[in-house]
């Protein structure tokens, strides 16, 4: 379905939807059938939450602007869930999302609080600090430092992303399919198969390719 979106494809799009749809009514029918909730119940939930977390529509409350509206759901949605501190907030995000949107969904339960850097300068500074430490891991041979320091990296370059207002996820879906397009013009410049050429070779390919699409030519 977001491949969809992301390539506005109208029909595409009624198709997943319908893909989405089906797993909602195919569980709530299991469930209905174990005597558990039905579609019903679903619909009824999601409502309901819509109206009980946006207090500045459907009642009386006042907010000044976006941010209050966020804020106002962090704390409604907390009192709901039950939960009495922050780290449950956290533990709250689904493990199984994608590790770049995790990560950044825990930095910003993680700056509500005030446990975040003043500036993107910082952000930036830690980030130098991470990969100084990955080259002092990769020297000294250890796979777990290797795998601990490298994971420390990429949660850096996560917060730098926060502090820049972009999505991690959606840049390195960006930086992967710019990837794949360089490397089929690469290819197709190509004289022979790539696995005889020598990298050195295919540099001057690759750089030739990355020209012609920041010249904007017809690749």
């Amino acid at each position: 379905m977001l491949e969809a979106i992301d390539l506005n494809d109208v029909d595409k799009l009624t198709e997943e939807l319908g893909d989405v749809l089906l797993q909602v009514v195919f569980h709530a029918q299991i469930a209905r059938e174990k005597g558990e909730f039905d579609i019903g119940d679903v619909i009824e939930g999601i409502c309901r939450k819509l109206i009980d977390r946006h207090p500045h529509i459907f009642g009386d409350k006042k907010v000044k602007d976006s941010g209050e509206v966020a804020d106002n759901w962090e704390a409604i949605k907390k009192a709901e869930k039950g939960f009495t501190n922050y780290a449950q907030v956290l533990k709250a995000i689904p493990s199984n999302l994608p590790a770049l949107m995790r990560s950044y969904k825990v930095q910003q339960k993680a700056a509500l609080v005030g446990f975040d850097w003043d500036r993107w300068e910082d952000a930036m500074a830690k980030l130098d600090e991470e990969l100084a430490e990955l080259k002092a891991a990769c020297g000294s041979g250890s796979e777990e430092e290797i795998h601990e320091e490298m994971g420390d990296l990429l949660f850096a370059v996560v917060n730098v992303c926060r502090f820049l207002g972009v999505q991690p996820e959606l840049c390195l879906k960006a930086a992967t399919d710019k990837f794949i397009k360089r490397f089929e013009h690469m290819e197709s410049m190509a004289d022979r198969p790539l696995e005889e050429m020598a990298l050195s070779e295919m540099d001057v390919l690759w750089n030739r390719a990355k020209l012609a699409f920041q010249r904007h030519e017809d690749v």
